[in-house]
């Protein structure tokens, strides 16, 4: 089995090495290819990923290229986790927002459409030519934000599922606290990307007793801590919102702690700097305990996991990803893409049934998935006006001034990435 990952520059591939190493018997990898342009990272983690697969024993070879088209030619199954304008675009994502007063991040708000812009035109390029080179591969999309590409993706025709790790890392949370092994939770969990909420930990599938009522009593503080809410907004939700949603919940409280912190760019960079020259040592050969602290935890099981069961290897199996609505939510259109439980296998993703959800869930996931409709619009065709009508929808702005401001700031902040502005 041939597997590709492009961005296997990134600072935190080792993550996924380890993996792919440790879940073996689940996808047996005969090639990995790392694909980036930057050669000097490249060659240091392309090293670290040969000395994790020989420490762990495994036959298969890694390989990595500069060369898309070679990189992926005759892949089974290609990862794409890319950032376009990497750490810099992200500070520059994370820091002018607030100057309107509104929320800096990178999957959302105007600094989400900022990389949205960035990234779809890319994102779309590379997925043509892995169809020309390995037509029957599927794309797995951990590039955010991951509901707008994986629409993209999608809506151009490509075999492409969406990941993103918020589901597992709850899953991995829960099970601890319910001292259950992982496999034995069920999550209901239900939303856009970066929008979700859990309706219902189950005990052993989605038919099974709800834990949740009892998690939150026994547990609610340790969960509320972990996503930076007030207990008593779990109890009065009865459900674990995704930390995501402490944007939407507390915005102007986050404005303010983002005004008086370094970015979590420059904390990233950072970090960086300190991965890659740990990657450097020739005596490593497992990923260093930092690694943890860069994010997407758990993301190489889970991707791990949407690979086997993709490629049929694992069998038919339930997973959260991204992929079309079809009907799931009837408020949303056929071609939204919907974060959701899923039966996966080597036909694609089919979500699983959701319950009708309470207006408070169902209109802010409307209202985020016009914008998300909005957003790709003008990704696709450019264009100021395009930019300020998704501004504009976007529940974090809502006001024309300040989708004014942004359009105006975002566009200064990312001339070299968008030829028609």
């Amino acid at each position: 089995m041939k597997l590709a990952v492009v961005g296997g520059g990134s600072t935190y591939t080792p993550e996924l090495i380890d993996g792919f190493a440790r879940l073996r018997d689940t996808l047996p990898v005969g090639e990995l290819v790392l694909i980036d342009p930057a050669a000097e990272r490249l060659e240091l983690i392309g090293g670290l990923a040969r000395r994790i697969f020989a420490r762990q024993g495994l036959p298969g070879r890694v390989t990595t290229t500069a060369d898309l088209d070679a990189g992926v030619e005759g892949a089974d199954a290609v990862l794409f986790q890319l950032r376009v304008g990497g750490q810099a675009a992200r500070l520059q994502d994370e820091t002018w927002p607030l100057e309107c007063g509104c929320v800096g991040q990178e999957t959302t708000g105007a600094g989400g459409l900022a990389k949205a812009l960035r990234t779809v035109p890319v994102v779309l390029d590379i997925a043509e030519r892995v169809r020309r080179a390995a037509p029957d591969a599927w794309i797995i999309d951990f590039t955010n934000p991951v509901g707008i590409v994986t629409r993209a993706l999608l809506r151009a025709g490509h075999k492409a599922v969406g990941l993103c790790n918020v589901a597992i890392g709850l899953q991995r949370k829960f099970a601890a606290l319910l001292d259950l092994a992982p496999a034995g939770i069920h999550l209901d969990h239900v939303g856009l990307n970066h929008l979700t909420w859990e309706l219902a930990v189950r005990r052993g599938g989605p038919d099974g007793e709800d834990l949740l009522p009892g998690l939150l009593a026994a547990h609610g503080d340790a969960v509320a801590g972990d996503l930076r809410l007030p207990r008593a907004v779990l109890d009065r939700l009865g459900v674990v919102p995704s930390y995501y949603l402490r944007y939407f919940y507390a915005h102007d409280e986050v404005v303010r702690e983002l005004g008086t912190k370094p970015s979590r760019a420059a904390e990233v960079a950072a970090m960086e700097r300190e991965l890659l020259a740990l990657y450097g040592d020739p005596a490593l050969d497992e990923k260093p305990a930092l690694l943890a602290k860069r994010g997407g935890a758990f993301y190489s099981e889970a991707a791990v996991d949407l690979a086997a069961s993709l490629l049929g290897d694992g069998g038919p199996a339930v997973q959260v990803v991204n992929t079309y609505n079809n009907g799931t939510l009837p408020f949303l259109p056929d071609d939204a893409v919907i974060e959701v439980q899923a039966r996966v296998d080597g036909s694609g993703a089919v979500p699983l049934a959701v319950p009708r959800l309470d207006p408070l869930f169902s209109g802010l996931i409307s209202h985020v998935s016009a914008y998300e409709d909005l957003a790709l619009d003008a990704a696709l065709r450019g264009g100021r006006e395009r930019v300020f009508k998704a501004l504009l929808a976007h529940p974090l702005v809502g006001q024309y001034d300040l989708a004014e401001g942004l359009t105006d700031r975002l566009l200064a902040h990312n001339k070299e990435h968008l030829p028609w502005a």
